[in-house]
């Protein structure tokens, strides 16, 4: 699976960013997919093919870099600039790897599909996260 290679420092919420503030509950930089976890309330990093049913879903984007127990701000929806590479209209996805996002080719035979947003130009993805349940 190739992953967008998003560059944390370049990573910007725009002026439409629905924000969630919380601590994290690992090592996680910024401009990667990251969930709630329902015991320990903490963020930590989503992974589409997860144990964990909860990590499937991503709840947002992280926009800083935090470690364990230290803030963080995650942006849950909107446009962000995300200092990599897109093509316009093209969908971005959860990917299989801790916080990581790909295009759909990229996600595999019993992944499940979380649709983290569309691509608004060559660096900025519109954030409206979708989750229907299912894998390939």
């Amino acid at each position: 699976m190739a992953d967008i290679s998003v560059t944390p420092s370049a990573v910007v919420a725009g002026a439409n960013s629905a924000q969630d503030h919380g601590t994290a509950g690992e090592t996680i930089t910024a401009g990667k997919a990251v969930y709630k976890s329902a015991t320990t309330k903490k963020w930590m990093l989503a992974d589409s093919n997860s144990a964990t049913a909860a990590a499937r879903q991503a709840g947002g984007i992280a926009l800083n870099g935090a470690s364990d127990g230290q803030p963080i701000t995650v942006h849950k929806s909107g446009d962000l600039t995300v200092g990599a590479v897109l093509t316009a209209g093209q969908a971005v996805y959860l990917s299989d790897t801790a916080g990581g996002l790909c295009l759909l080719a990229d996600v595999g035979a019993g992944e499940y599909v979380c649709l983290i947003g569309l691509a608004k130009s060559t660096s900025v993805l519109a954030v409206d996260i979708q989750f229907p349940g299912v894998s390939l």
